[in-house]
């Protein structure tokens, strides 16, 4: 059984998977009277040509660490964005491309109030949030083409905390 351990999120560990989305930093404008702090444009969507952006909502059952993930998957269609509705940390667990299959598996503790969003074609773990409620909104690409891959991994994955 392999065994990998979560590292806290950064932009730059993260950056072959995706992008994170926070207000870290001064807001790169000010709106509403000077009320409001705009954070913007923070991804890069993807719903490929026939696809348009779709936004739902997740309400995922909480995990608890050492987290076994034993399922990795992938939308080859468009890129999709995990925005939590809570204020806790969360887990994401992503794998490097080797071809049609997952390859190195990589894990990544998210901070509170940060969302991250996933390249098009990102492998990558189901949605684990670490504490109730599970509360996520999901940018991510409706379309008529077939946008879910799945692969069971024959050697589970065993994920502590740092």
């Amino acid at each position: 059984m392999t065994e990998i351990t979560a590292l806290p999120l950064t932009a730059e560990a993260f950056a072959p998977f995706g992008d994170v989305l926070t207000t870290a930093g001064d807001p790169d404008k000010i709106i509403n009277a000077g009320f409001c702090g705009r954070y913007h444009d923070r991804a890069t969507v993807d719903f490929g040509p026939e696809g348009r952006a779709g936004i739902s909502l997740f309400n995922a059952v909480p995990r608890e660490m050492p987290y076994t993930c034993d399922l990795i998957e992938r939308h080859p269609e468009g890129s999709q964005a995990f925005i939590p509705m809570h204020e806790n940390e969360w887990l994401i667990i992503v794998a490097e491309g080797q071809g049609d299959a997952p390859g190195q598996i990589h894990a990544f503790i998210v901070p509170p109030h940060t969302a991250v969003n996933l390249h098009r074609g990102t492998w990558h773990g189901v949605l684990t949030p670490l504490h109730g409620p599970g509360l996520f909104a999901v940018v991510d690409r409706i379309g008529t083409t077939v946008n879910l891959e799945e692969f069971g991994l024959e050697e589970p994955v065993i994920v502590h905390r740092a």
